[in-house]
Formats: structure tokens, sequence, C-alpha cells
């Protein structure tokens, strides 16, 4: 198993303000992840495509788990990540 699959992994785009807010929400809590641009890696951006039915939709966020939050809200990440 790589290593990105063993940590938190952000794919999203500098330009997108919901991936920013994500960013800073996981910054503030002290969550350590793995950011990967999809406007710069062409990996990262199939990687959303084929996760998205085709789309780029960012943030699309991966956890060691396995698991996929697409966009989610600050409340949503909180929980996922059992953070009150």
């Amino acid at each position: 198993m790589s290593e990105e699959n063993n940590t938190l992994t952000v794919y999203g785009a500098t330009w997108c303000p919901d991936a920013r807010r994500s960013r800073r929400f996981l910054d503030a809590h002290g969550v350590q992840y793995t950011w990967r641009d999809v406007d710069l890696d062409e990996d990262a951006a199939a990687f959303v495509r084929q996760t998205n039915h085709g789309q780029i939709v960012v943030p699309t966020i991966r956890f060691p788990d396995g698991s996929i939050l697409v966009e989610p809200t600050d409340e949503e990440l909180g929980r996922h990540l059992g953070i009150e």
C-alpha cells in the first residue's frame, strides 16, 4: 500500500474556495494531509474524475480508511474525523 493511501489526501485546486476552506479547517484542527492540485497533477485529476463520474469536483477528500467525501461542509468533515 502506498504512503498516500495511509494519509488523508485533499484533491483540489488553489482557485477553489471550498478546497481552501477545507484546508483551513484541517489546518486549524492540526490534521495532517497530503495536498494534490488537480490543475498540476494529471494523476490527481484522473482520480477525481474516476471518483466523480467523469467530473472534476473539488475538494474530493480521501481518508486512510478508503472513504471519500466530496465538497464536504466543515461540519461533515468534522463528523467524519470525530472532531466536534
